[in-house]
């Protein structure tokens, strides 16, 4: 591709040489026009000389015709080449040749018409001006012919070409040299961006930058900025995830050997069940750990096949009906008839997996969870409500927090959960709401704008524990 600075050259050049060509083109005109009206008044004067000749005594026409042979092509002009190019006839009012130049053709000059007319003489066309004196009986001819006329005009243009031409290549080198100077501060900032070290992240300076190039600049420190944020995130996420594991697999190496060296079998038993449970525990978090990383980095789900909301919920809770069933937890699916739907089901599966496998984590046995779809106005709404301890004030704030804990956690998680869910939220345009729930326990909704709607169809489910309750 053409760089810049060769796109400019070449746009300036042909504007400038555009504009010089049709300079070339107007003095040429110009210079044509001029010339003939200086040619006309020539010949105006020179039939004026030779009737005010024929006039004074003792002069004959033919000696007054003469006088025009030597006139110079220009007023003051002299000798030269375009000299002795008049040609002069003499003629009586009864139509009698009286006389002529030597260079006059054979022929009639022009008709009896008084003023300028061209006219071909055998094989030239002549510009001629006539002046009819009365008092004289005479009628004087003067006239030049155009093949003279357009070589003194093309002489003139041509004796102009060539400064016009040897000033081309130096107004070439000046607008290379111009464009140059004006893209230095692109190739400044081009070096200061090189000499740069990956880790080094800071701003660059707006403030004394010229005015074209600021936006450029504010949006690489908006890109900064965002990069050092990104790679912020991503160390304290690998110092979390390193702490959060250290611990579990610590408990995992221990009742590991707790059940190696157990001295009977219950012991062996409840260490392996406890390892079991840890196992489990560590599996969870590993899988929030990919998830986060998933939500993250996932592609812009648009240009993606719509995904009706209905049946991603109902495929998230066949997921995870064994968890409620083990729990003795009923897991209450109602997707209604909405038929609302989205290109991101990757995003919007983890963020209602997260949630629903949360309230069932946060419910107490033979407690219910229910999760429903709602249309409202365009939007998708889903409610996944528990009835667990629910989250207090103070932890609030910060439960979207990666790795927070709230102090009245039932039990140990990763911290991650809800995390997730906001990071999809945030990737889908939608939005996380967390309200204390009437009677206790939680009330989870996820809000979504309006995308393409598809053809999903109602769907429903229901997952009971073996003693269902409120």
């Amino acid at each position: 591709m053409m760089s810049i600075r060769k796109r400019l050259f070449v746009i300036l050049l042909a504007a400038i040489g555009t504009i010089w060509l049709a300079a070339v083109l107007w003095i040429q005109t110009w210079t044509r026009d001029d010339v003939e009206h200086v040619l006309d008044r020539r010949l105006q004067e020179s039939a004026h000389m030779v009737a005010s000749l024929i006039g004074q005594a003792g002069v004959t026409a033919a000696t007054a015709a003469e006088q025009v042979d030597s006139a110079p092509a220009l007023p003051g002009a002299g000798r030269h080449d375009y000299a002795r190019q008049m040609s002069c006839q003499v003629w009586g009012l009864d139509g009698r040749l009286i006389g002529g130049s030597k260079g006059a053709p054979d022929g009639r000059l022009a008709d009896d018409d008084e003023g300028f007319s061209e006219k071909a003489v055998g094989s030239e066309v002549w510009r001629v001006y006539s002046l009819v004196d009365r008092g004289l009986g005479i009628r004087v001819m003067v006239g030049d012919t155009r093949t003279m006329r357009d070589r003194l005009v093309s002489g003139v243009t041509l004796g102009l070409l060539p400064p016009a031409l040897l000033v081309l290549p130096f107004i070439a080198f000046l607008i290379w040299w111009a464009v140059g100077a004006g893209l230095a501060p692109l190739d400044r900032m081009a070096e200061t961006l090189a000499r740069r070290t990956a880790n080094d992240l800071g701003a660059l300076d707006e403030e004394t930058a010229p005015k074209e190039l600021r936006p450029m600049i504010a949006a690489l420190n908006g890109l900064f900025r965002r990069v050092d944020l990104a790679r912020e995130r991503e160390r304290s996420f690998t110092a979390f995830a390193a702490h959060e594991l250290k611990t579990p697999l610590a408990g995992l190496k221990t009742q590991a050997q707790i059940a190696v060296i157990a001295p009977d079998e219950p012991t062996r038993r409840r260490a392996l069940t406890q390892l079991a449970g840890g196992v489990d525990r560590t599996d969870r978090m590993v899988r929030q750990l990919l998830d986060m990383t998933a939500v993250e980095n996932a592609p812009d789900p648009a240009g993606s096949t719509p995904i009706p909301g209905g049946r991603v919920l109902t495929e998230v809770a066949d997921d995870l009906s064994a968890l409620a069933v083990s729990r003795g937890v009923a897991l209450r699916i109602d997707p209604g008839d909405c038929r609302w739907a989205t290109p991101g089901g990757t995003l919007l599966a983890s963020a209602l997996r997260n949630l629903i496998e949360n309230a069932i984590a946060a419910s107490p046995p033979g407690a219910a969870v229910d999760a429903v779809l709602h249309c409202e106005d365009g939007r998708a709404v889903f409610r996944i409500a528990d009835r667990g301890p629910g989250i207090s004030e103070r932890d609030r704030p910060h439960v979207t927090e990666r790795f927070y804990r709230g102090a009245g956690s039932r039990e140990a998680g990763s911290g991650l959960g809800l995390a997730i869910v906001a990071a999809a939220m945030d990737r889908m345009r939608g939005t996380l709401r967390l309200l204390p729930r009437d009677g206790g326990g939680e009330l989870a909704e996820l809000v979504l704008p309006a995308t393409a709607s598809g053809a999903g169809k109602t769907l429903s489910a229901v997952h009971p524990a073996p003693d269902e309750g409120a």
